[in-house]
């Protein structure tokens, strides 16, 4: 069988500091002190490196980034926020070598924990040999990794997996010493012209439909100071403008949004408000973040009331438009919707829960079966440092992220309301019509169509079935005090 040992850093990434990764894992897994001290000790690291001791530079970054964290949430971690960050830094070229092998093996300087998802799913890689960490009884990280010298403890586990036959092919930097275990050897960069490609060869790694954690931009040394940076200027520009969206009227929140930084482009022609006794319009949205009913009420400047299945207590106070909370009881929702319509316009996102990367979740017919007055919206938005959403983390803090990015972009496009050969009416069983209505809004945005669901990205992502535990007021306002707290000493 042919066999491939390839080097993460440097060969299937195109960076070979893996520090930007163990900010990730300090911010995400910690908070925002040990991401600070993390990026204070990198002028350190940074010389370490420099004067060849550079595997003392890594362990400064393992346990800093980690020591006194429990390992379930190291995993958790690597499994929700690392992979979409090493998947914008793959290097495809190296990539198509790796996967036109039968048996594939990763090498990584990086704790094996934070790798080997990423690579065993969305690389399809057979092992991954990495450092070790050192767990205490208690499930918790001490902050060291096994082994003298990291280089020396991977070279002999790679060794031991090959007993009997030489790997055929090792990819990796000069420096790598796994190398001299494989009959031959490419350094970067790696040509997909080699002898080695097989008819077999991958087209693609799997991509990252589902991901977690707050940071947009992977937290090099200059932006994670960047954000530290920025942090006490968006704390303050978030409260003005909540406390902006909550007091004005909706004719008058677009032009403030304009001058607070905000920007919200339209597209298509949005239907006028229902008159009286005509029952309302279903807006049909894609689901992008908490914040797509806010948006299409200031577009329209109207408030219209949302649907919601599962949102934070501090959300719905904040919010400057009716919430509506569905119970997921099939006959239940359906009642509140049509008294709902039966009083005006409505707001429903039928995929359940958002999704940041360029695809659709599966829709729920639910909609399709209430009414035949269905505009499809296609919502889309763009932001700079901070995610709008998050399925691990505090939900309450969704729409405070969301407003302490600089320059929040949204874009709404308001397709055609549905005609009457396209509903149930015409005789569409609901999910043909939910289907119908999902590759429309797909095909506005150039997203891609998935038969997953909610229960599907928080099994993914956080390990439940993504409902929401509805604490008390007092208790959320703690969790966002504690979440910002260091930027008030």
């Amino acid at each position: 069988m042919d066999s491939v040992v390839s080097e993460l850093e440097g060969t299937l990434l195109k960076g070979g500091d893996p520090f930007s990764y163990f900010m990730l894992v300090a911010f995400e897994a910690s908070g925002l002190l040990r991401f600070a001290l993390l990026l204070i000790l990198w002028p350190v690291i940074w010389l370490l490196d420099m004067l060849g001791m550079g595997e003392y530079g890594l362990k400064l970054m393992v346990f800093v980034a980690i020591a006194g964290v429990s390992e379930s949430e190291i995993e958790s971690v690597a499994r929700a926020v690392l992979p979409k960050f090493y998947l914008d830094d793959i290097d495809m070229e190296a990539w198509k070598v790796f996967s036109s092998y039968d048996k594939r093996v990763v090498v990584t300087k990086m704790p094996r924990i934070m790798a080997e998802r990423f690579v065993k799913e969305h690389l399809r890689a057979d092992e991954v040999i990495g450092s070790e960490l050192v767990i205490s009884r208690f499930g918790f990280a001490t902050g060291f990794v096994k082994g003298n010298i990291i280089d020396s403890y991977i070279s002999s586990r790679v060794a031991k997996l090959f007993i009997d036959e030489k790997p055929c092919l090792g990819q990796g930097r000069v420096t790598s010493s796994f190398l001299s275990l494989c009959k031959e050897q490419i350094h970067p960069p790696c040509m997909t012209n080699q002898k080695q490609q097989h008819d077999h060869q991958l087209v693609r790694p799997l991509p990252v439909i589902f991901h977690d954690g707050r940071l947009v931009k992977r937290p090099t040394p200059s932006m994670a100071l960047l954000i530290i940076l920025w942090m006490p200027i968006g704390i303050v520009l978030a409260a003005v403008r909540i406390l902006v969206g909550i007091m004005l009227p909706m004719w008058a929140k677009p032009y403030l949004s304009k001058m607070l930084g905000g920007k919200v482009i339209v597209k298509g022609k949005p239907p006028p408000p229902a008159s009286s006794g005509n029952s309302g319009v279903l807006f049909v949205c894609t689901h992008r973040t908490l914040m797509d009913p806010v948006v299409l009420s200031t577009v329209l400047r109207r408030k219209i009331p949302a649907v919601t299945y599962s949102i934070s207590r501090l959300s719905e106070i904040l919010s400057p438009i009716p919430t509506v909370r569905l119970t997921r009881i099939r006959d239940v929702d359906a009642d509140q919707i049509k008294r709902e319509l039966a009083r005006g316009d409505l707001v429903v996102c039928p995929e359940g829960t958002t999704c940041r990367e360029p695809f659709l979740l599966r829709f729920s017919a639910l909609f399709a079966e209430l009414t035949d007055q269905i505009v499809p919206v296609a919502m889309n938005y763009r932001v700079g440092f901070f995610h709008a959403t998050t399925a691990r983390g505090c939900k309450a803090l969704d729409p405070i992220f969301f407003f302490m990015n600089p320059r929040p972009v949204y874009e709404v496009t308001f397709l055609s309301q549905l005609p009457v050969e396209a509903t149930c009416s015409s005789g569409k069983s609901p999910h043909d019509v939910a289907n119908y209505v999902q590759r429309i809004l797909a095909a506005t945005l150039g997203f891609e169509c998935t038969n997953f669901t909610r229960k599907d990205k928080y099994r993914v992502l956080a390990g439940n079935d993504g409902s929401v535990s509805h604490t008390s007021f007092a208790n959320q306002l703690k969790k966002v005090v504690s979440t910002f707290k260091p930027f008030f000493h």
